[in-house]
């Protein structure tokens, strides 16, 4: 009894332990299945090649500040009444051109007396040089003292003295007259007029400001990477946003025909780079010229200015899209077993559509384009290149 007892027993564990050995063998068939599906699993996605484009690089400036050279007073250069503006606010002027006309009441007085003192300067004179004269015969017929013909000679040389005195006098105050006369310091227009008809000012008091915007200038600082292909005399396309303050005019400039309204496209050609590209520097200066014939812009800050180059060159580039993250220097690699790998790059400008890559990527490499959720070091993925980067 004991006997069968121990068999069933027995049997019984032998057919627990089969069950749990068969379920085991189950669970890691159905894992290493589990495993060899998910490593068959592909996902599909868009890619692109890494390769040499005409590239035309966009810089996107948050603030430009446009300054003028040719922007100065014109100042009174002595006291006087304004009694006539010859010209108005905007009139285009020139150089020395009359702007006002001021008045003096001490200036006619002063001259005049100066008239008289010269006249009885010359009257002196020709008296004196006539004794001064006569003196000289007497004194080589020794018919006169030494004395007398000294005393004679000084008072000639004192007349000649005061009649030059006099007739500096009368000369300065000619030219303190023509000074009346405010000329324009420069070709230009004038911007603001600071002084009335019938106000009195004073010698160094500005009464316009007269300004040429014809040509601006703003300085830029880039970084050596982005600075490389520019070259003194290259031009790029500015490109102004609908919403920033191109219609601000503080110093209200009259605009010309030329001009294309909010539409406007302004070149601006690169004047000066400091220091030199054969100097070493990780930062330099760049100043550009502005033609701003059509005066649609005026010496002040602009926001959300676009910079175009306008000269193309060749340049390792991948589509933006790639870009994994803001700060442009993350993409995903594919492999030749179509597998993705995150990389570090270092980029450069782009133009909208591409962006340069100085470093990380090389010619013929395929990255990843699009949408990167999901996607995972080691993944393995079906790309299909983009149109135009087979």
């Amino acid at each position: 009894m004991k006997r069968n007892f121990y068999i069933g027993i027995a049997i019984i564990l032998s057919l627990s332990f089969i069950l749990v050995g068969y379920g085991a063998w189950l669970n890691y068939s159905d894992e290493d299945q589990i495993a060899r599906s998910m490593d068959s699993r592909r996902v599909e996605l868009s890619a692109a090649r890494v390769m040499k484009r005409d590239f035309l690089p966009i810089f996107r400036l948050d603030a430009v500040r446009f300054s003028s050279d040719n922007m100065t007073d014109a100042v009174a250069l002595t006291d006087g009444r304004i009694v006539r503006w010859h010209v108005g606010k905007n009139t285009n002027v020139t150089k020395n051109q009359l702007l006002v006309t001021m008045s003096n009441e001490n200036l006619p007085i002063r001259i005049q007396e100066v008239e008289s003192s010269i006249s009885r300067g010359e009257a002196m004179l020709a008296q004196t040089y006539s004794s001064y004269q006569r003196q000289t015969r007497l004194l080589a017929r020794r018919a006169t003292s030494q004395e007398k013909y000294e005393e004679a000679e000084a008072q000639y040389l004192a007349a000649q003295s005061a009649l030059k005195q006099a007739l500096a006098q009368k000369e300065q105050l000619l030219v303190q007259q023509d000074w009346l006369n405010v000329v324009s310091p420069l070709t230009g227009e004038v911007l603001i007029i600071y002084q009335q008809e019938g106000a009195y000012v004073q010698a160094g008091t500005p009464v316009a400001l007269v300004g040429d915007f014809s040509s601006l200038h703003f300085s830029l600082n880039l970084s050596d990477m982005d600075i490389r292909h520019l070259t003194v005399g290259q031009q790029s396309m500015l490109t102004f946003p609908e919403h920033s303050r191109l219609t601000a005019k503080p110093y209200d400039t009259d605009y010309a025909a030329s001009n294309d309204g909010l539409r406007q496209r302004i070149k601006a050609t690169l004047a000066n780079i400091e220091p030199p590209l054969d100097e070493p520097a990780d930062i330099r200066r760049t100043v550009w010229e502005v033609d701003n014939r059509s005066g649609f812009l005026e010496p002040m800050l602009y926001g959300g200015v676009t910079m175009q180059a306008l000269t193309p060159y060749k340049a390792m580039t991948v589509p933006l899209d790639a870009m994994r993250n803001k700060a442009h220097n993350k993409v995903f690699v594919i492999d030749a077993e179509g597998a993705i790998h995150s990389r570090m790059v270092t980029a450069g400008a782009n133009d909208g559509k591409y962006i340069e890559i100085f470093d990380g990527l090389s010619e013929g490499e395929q990255v990843v384009v699009g949408s990167f959720e999901g996607l995972e070091d080691g993944m393995k993925v079906d790309a299909e290149l983009m149109e135009g980067e087979q």
